[in-house]
Order: structure tokens, then C-alpha cells, then sequence
């Protein structure tokens, strides 16, 4: 059989497509400077931590200051990842973007400066150091749910992919690079060169033309109403929810590995800072390698073996890295892990992604962000924790029982498939009509009254709750359905939103998929009693009225 760029001949004769290209998204250029600009400032972050690591050797013996370096680095993510989220919805991301970044490049500027002149003291370097990881923070929701974008809609799992192997490849060389520059120079350098990095990704961002949000005709959220809109989605949705339940199942224990591989290199092993290089080289090798094979792995295998597999696999790499004591046998099980880490990263992360609105890409790409960070930080911690009281060996088993447990229970939380097209707004719904002005600013109460066809009451109830995720999704914050006593084929469904502005984004957020469920309602309705919508007010209290 032969088999072209675009298509494969099938058993039958016809054509099919052939699975995306592992490169494909690189055909795009913006994708292609982003990736690769994206590529330079990871890199150059690497090299920060090896030179503040460094430096604050140099400045103090505190064990607690130098632990505090990894702390000052991700509590931001902690700390503003939710609004940063909801910011990355509401505003131009091109301008969100360049400021996030200039911001960087001058915090690392002055570090830099501080640095060469000699004038860095711990606490300075600690906080030159969050500053960086807040602008990082800034741009993270954004960015991951900005680049997929940037590619056709075929190349965008893989665009995410790509995302993963561009971090796996940084953590590989930028360690060994800003090892190697400090030896020959100092800290200043490496934070020189960290502090240039963010030149080509503000160069490539300003050359992007897109970004501008979608107008609406309801006034603009404030953050802390993103905010909560975010949260409501990611709790109305049973999809979202597993995803984030496995992905931090899985941080929390195949974190472990990268918190100690310089434990395993060092004492188990006997290998040296270029040693540990090595390693951290084989990791990406198998990341490459993963991205690689992704494409047609996904057309053979469900989104669901591949998250099994993959933490099946990592289980068992890192149970070799608990009593394996050759350093290339080591090296060998890494390129595995990194095969196994992508696998997994990638699926979560597409699915995840995918299962998202539009209205709501960054502010739920923020909740992934917390629970993938945080139980990475979690499992760190609780594994170095571990390892200091059982040893290494005990702890490594530990985390690879932990993994093949995460794997079973994996069977019993399985991943929906939902379209992108059915997460699409519906954009047929009139806006309620309001009599007076101003425009209410309470609570807003919505009751719609349904009358049943004949024998079709207890499908109707059942249909509205299934329906009641939807409702909450996309603004309600109480839900309800009555049966009238006296009346039994009429039926209310209420809802309260927090204001007139919310309900009407509540009806610009309506999707194709909950569209779908209020039409299949609608059937099951008698047509010779019209279904009633009404919006009701919350008045001002007698005691308020002049």
C-alpha cells in the first residue's frame, strides 16, 4: 500500500485521510515564531534558576532560603493564576501579552543589574524572582490557549503537544547551558541572558495581529465576576472535572521523578552536574519522540488508553529508577519517561482544552493550571518528605505503586469526548425584554412554566435535570424544578443569576450542546400550551425607598 502526505488508500479502495503531520502546526508562521521564541525564553528561565540557585549559595547557608528559590518561583501561580485567567478573557491578549512580558524582561533586567554590580542580598533575589513568576503567571492561562489557535483546526492537539515538548526540551538543555555559562562567568550573567530571552517573544507576539476579543453587547465583566463565571463552568462540568481530577492525581505522584532525579543521579548513580545533564537530555529525547508518534497514535487509539498507557508506562519507569544503579540503563528508562510524559501531558491537556467554550478558554485553563501545579508542588514535597524517612528507593516505589493506582482508578473515570462545534454559541437567543430603566443590578430570579404532553411529565422532569449543568454553567447560581400540587402536568423550572448583566451573557453563552437538550425539552411540551418565560426583580426594600 501506498500512502501520500494528504491521504491513505483503505482495504476497500477509497481514500482516507492521513493522520496531521507531527510538525504540521510549524507550517503556520505564527505558531512557528511563537514555538520557537517560546523555546528561547524557557531556556533562558532554566538558566535563571541554575544562577539564582548559585548565587544564593554564595550569599547565605541557609538551607531554607535556597529551598525558598523554587517557592518564590511557582507561589504565583497560586497567587494569581485564577485572575490572570479571567483577565486573559476579558482583554486584548496581544496587549496582555507584551505587557506581561516587557514586565519580565525589566524584572529580570534589574536582577540582572543588581547581580553584576554586586548588590543582590537573599531577600532581594527572592523577590526579583516572584516578580518574574508573576508576569509569568500573567501569561500562562493565555498562552497555552492562545497557540493552538494559531493552527488549523486539525494541527491543534498537536500544537499542544508541541507545547509539552517545548517545556521537556528547555528543562533539558537550559540547566546544562546555564551551568556551563556560570563557570565561565557569573550570575549576572545567566540573568543577563534570561532578561535578553524575553526579547524574541515580545518580537514575535508584536508581529501577531490577532487578539482583539469578540464585541458584545453586554458591558464588560470585572475580574472577580470572571472569576466566579470560571469556577461555575468548571464545577457545572462533569468532564472538566475528571480531567482536573486526573491530572492532578497524576502530578501528585509522577512529580516525584523530577523532584529526585538529582537524588538518584547524585547518590545512586554518582554523576556530576553534566551527568545529570545527560539524564534531563534523555527526557527530552523521549519527548521529541512522543510528539513524534502522537499524531498516529491518536487515529489507532482512544484519548482514554492513551492516558492509561502512558501512566502505566511512567509507573514502571519509575520503579526503575528505584533500583536501577547504571547510569545508561537510567538514561534508557528516562527517554521511556519522556515518551510516557508526553503522552499523558498532551492528552490532558487537549482534552481539557477542547472541552472548553471560547468565552472561557484562559479563566479554565487557570483552575488546570493550579491543580497541575499544585499537586506537582504537593508531590515534590510530600515524596522529599518520604525519601528522607524511608529512603530513596522507598519513596521511588511508593510513587510508582501510587501511579499504577492512578492508572486503575483511571478505568473508573473515564474521559468524555465532547466536539468543539457543539461548545459553539448557539447565537439565535434573544435578549430578554425590560421594561424601564436603569438596568437592574440584584439578583435576577427566571421561572419558565412548561406544560407537558399527555404521559410525558416525568421525562420532562428528567430532561431539565439533565439540563440543570447547563443553566448553572453558564451563569445560574441556584437551581430548582417544582411540580405544581394541585396541577401535575405543569412544571417550573427556576434559576437565579446575580444580575441583569450576567443573565444576558448567560444568553450569549448558550452552546449548540445545551441548545440540542432545551430543543429535545421542547418536544415533550404541549403545543397548544405555551411554554411561559419570566424574569422576576428584586425590589428595594420599603425601608430603602425615599
Amino acid at each position: 500500500m501506498t500512502a501520500s502526505s494528504d491521504a491513505a488508500e483503505t482495504k476497500d479502495g477509497a481514500t482516507a485521510p492521513a493522520s496531521p503531520s507531527a510538525w504540521g502546526p510549524f507550517r503556520s508562521p505564527d505558531f512557528a515564531w511563537m514555538a520557537s521564541a517560546q523555546f528561547v525564553s524557557n531556556v533562558g528561565s532554566w538558566m535563571q534558576t541554575v544562577g539564582a540557585q548559585e548565587l544564593m549559595l554564595t550569599l547565605t547557608t541557609s538551607v531554607t532560603l535556597v529551598a525558598l528559590i523554587q517557592t518564590a518561583a511557582g507561589l504565583p501561580v497560586v497567587l494569581f493564576a485564577l485572575p490572570a485567567g479571567a483577565i486573559g478573557d476579558l482583554v486584548d491578549r496581544r496587549r496582555l501579552l507584551l505587557g506581561a512580558q516587557s514586565f519580565m524582561l525589566a524584572a529580570a533586567a534589574v536582577l540582572a543589574a543588581l547581580a553584576l554590580a554586586g548588590l543582590v542580598t537573599p531577600w532581594v533575589l527572592l523577590a526579583l524572582i516572584f516578580a518574574v513568576g508573576v508576569g509569568q503567571t500573567l501569561t500562562s492561562p493565555t498562552w497555552q490557549t492562545l497557540q493552538p489557535e494559531l493552527v488549523p483546526p486539525e494541527d491543534r492537539t498537536q500544537a499542544i503537544a508541541l507545547g509539552a515538548v517545548n517545556q521537556n526540551l528547555s528543562r533539558a538543555v537550559g540547566p546544562a547551558i546555564g551551568g556551563a555559562l556560570y563557570a565561565a562567568t557569573s550570575a549576572g550573567a545567566l540573568f543577563l541572558v534570561n532578561a535578553a530571552s524575553f526579547v524574541p517573544v515580545i518580537g514575535a507576539v508584536a508581529r501577531w495581529r490577532g487578539g482583539t476579543r469578540k464585541a458584545s453587547t453586554v458591558a464588560p465583566e470585572h475580574v472577580r465576576e470572571a472569576m466566579r463565571a470560571g469556577a461555575r463552568y468548571v464545577a457545572g462540568s462533569p468532564a472538566l472535572r475528571v480531567i482536573l481530577l486526573r491530572a492532578g492525581l497524576f502530578m501528585l505522584f509522577a512529580n516525584s521523578i523530577w523532584a529526585l532525579l538529582p537524588l538518584v543521579a547524585r547518590t545512586r548513580l554518582h554523576l556530576g552536574s553534566g551527568g545529570y545533564g545527560l539524564l534531563l537530555a534523555g527526557v527530552g529525547i523521549g519527548a521529541v519522540a512522543g510528539a513524534a508518534a502522537l499524531p498516529r497514535l491518536r487515529g489507532r487509539v482512544s484519548p482514554g488508553a492513551l492516558m492509561t498507557t502512558g501512566t502505566l508506562v511512567f509507573a514502571g519507569v519509575t520503579l526503575a529508577l528505584a533500583y536501577v544503579h547504571v547510569s545508561v540503563l537510567a538514561a534508557l528508562a528516562l527517554v521511556v519517561g519522556g515518551v510516557a510524559w508526553i503522552l499523558v501531558l498532551s492528552t490532558l491537556n487537549s482534552q481539557y482544552q477542547s472541552t472548553l467554550p471560547g468565552w472561557a478558554k484562559a479563566r479554565g485553563m487557570s483552575y488546570y493550571l493550579v491543580i497541575f501545579q499544585g499537586g506537582g508542588a504537593l508531590g515534590s514535597a510530600a515524596f522529599g518528605v518520604l525519601a528522607q524517612h524511608v529512603g530513596l528507593t522507598g519513596a521511588l516505589l511508593a510513587a510508582a505503586i501510587g501511579l499504577a493506582l492512578v492508572a486503575v482508578a483511571g478505568l473508573r473515570l473515564p474521559l468524555r469526548k465532547i466536539s468543539p462545534h457543539e461548545l459553539l454559541a448557539a447565537g439565535d437567543w434573544p435578549d430578554p425584554q425590560l421594561v424601564g430603566t436603569p438596568e437592574p443590578g440584584g439578583p435576577v430570579l427566571v421561572t419558565v412554566e412548561y406544560h407537558p404532553r399527555q404521559g410525558l411529565e416525568q421525562d420532562l422532569v428528567a430532561a431539565l435535570y439533565a439540563a440543570r449543568r447547563a443553566r448553572r454553567r453558564t451563569g445560574a447560581v441556584s437551581w430548582r424544578v417544582w411540580r405544581d400540587a394541585a396541577d401535575p402536568g405543569r412544571v417550573l423550572e427556576q434559576w437565579v443569576v446575580g444580575s441583569w448583566d450576567q443573565h444576558l451573557r448567560q444568553h450569549e453563552r448558550v452552546s449548540l450542546r445545551d441548545q440540542q437538550r432545551l430543543d429535545e425539552i421542547a418536544t415533550m411540551t404541549d403545543p397548544d400550551r405555551p411554554t411561559t418565560v419570566t424574569h422576576w426583580l428584586a425590589p428595594d426594600r420599603p425601608d430603602r425607598v425615599a
